[in-house]
């Protein structure tokens, strides 16, 4: 069986990069389809990003509409964009990541993270479970750290992110020693078992309150090859024969044997195990085809509740799937013990 949990920050080919770019003929002022509470529903304003990091400056360029923006399929562009909007929005103070590791899009990330939060409150009669006694497991935590660091500015969250890649595990865990935002409200812990999503990192005397998860969009090399390139033209506006990965990401982190499709079954199956130690399992489900095998999956494993809801970034749009086991009994007495 092919290594999962290496790979565990989806394709970021499947991203929509051109989304955040400014466009003067459509004087899209606001991103409407981002969640409301998103920090980037609005232009990049890069003046105050560049007084946040000033090692932006040297990325800053002036695009077609001759506004700032970043040569998007530049992967050093990319990454300063992130160090920037991280610095600036999220308070941290130094953030990096390993060459060639994945360099996840800000926003996406973010609604992510939101919707889940609106997940709880409503899971809570609308009172939104906030502070460091809400914990949220980050299935694949990856090199950058993106979920925890989010969750804990936007709502004051702590977090256990599990990974089965030690390069990945470490650089998280120096971003964590770097910012004191984030210390002694983020654990790492490595995924000693490459078939496993849950035993070896979660204990079932544990308790945590959701899982989040980005699966592997792809099934092979050659597919996720072929997408990077396919975006990079894009992205470049003319077609190029050597793929720079303007996203970055390790081989295994882009793709896995049998896609996104067994990645998800196999994850919720394991679920099951713990369905008595979390209220909301959750992960990305990047393939709208994939919901099918999704939803039986769930019916057959007999989930007491399933959400699916709608993200949507420019032209992309994709989808969060989230279960519980608990019963309605077994709700009421989490959020008495856990939420008040």
């Amino acid at each position: 069986m092919m290594a999962y949990l290496s790979h565990f920050s989806t394709d970021y080919s499947n991203t929509d990069y051109k989304a955040m770019l400014p466009d003067k003929k459509k004087h899209e002022k606001v991103k409407s389809r981002l969640h409301p509470r998103n920090k980037n529903r609005e232009r990049y304003d890069f003046k105050e990003l560049l007084e946040s990091c000033p090692d932006l400056k040297p990325f800053v360029i002036l695009n077609k509409y001759d506004d700032q923006s970043i040569d998007f399929a530049e992967p050093k562009a990319v990454k300063m964009l992130n160090k920037a909007l991280l610095m600036h929005y999220y308070g941290l103070e130094e953030w990096d990541i390993p060459e060639n590791y994945l360099c996840p899009p800000i926003p996406g990330r973010a609604d992510y993270i939101h919707h889940m939060a609106d997940l709880l409150c409503s899971s809570n009669f609308g009172d939104m479970p906030k502070g460091n006694n809400i914990k949220c497991m980050d299935i694949g935590v990856g090199a950058n750290c993106i979920y925890p660091i989010i969750g804990r500015k936007e709502y004051g969250w702590s977090f256990i992110g599990t990974d089965i890649d030690p390069v990945a595990i470490a650089s998280a865990n120096k971003i964590i020693e770097l910012n004191p935002v984030l210390k002694g409200a983020v654990e790492c812990r490595l995924q000693p078992s490459s078939k496993d999503y849950f035993y070896g990192v979660f204990t079932r005397e544990e308790r945590v309150d959701m899982t989040v998860c980005n699966p592997p969009f792809h099934a092979s090399a050659e597919d996720a090859h072929a997408a990077s390139k396919r975006k990079v033209n894009n992205l470049s506006e003319k077609k190029v024969d050597t793929v720079k990965l303007n996203f970055g990401g390790q081989n295994n982190e882009l793709w896995c044997d049998g896609g996104e499709g067994r990645f998800l079954k196999t994850m919720i199956s394991e679920s099951k195990k713990f369905g008595k130690s979390c209220f909301w399992f959750s992960s990305l489900v990047s393939k709208q085809s994939n919901l099918k095998l999704v939803n039986k999956t769930l019916k057959s494993l007999e989930a007491t509740k399933v959400e699916i809801i709608p993200m949507g970034q420019g032209n992309k749009t994709s989808r969060i799937v989230a279960w519980t086991f608990l019963t309605a009994e077994e709700q009421k007495e989490w959020r008495e013990t856990h939420w008040k």
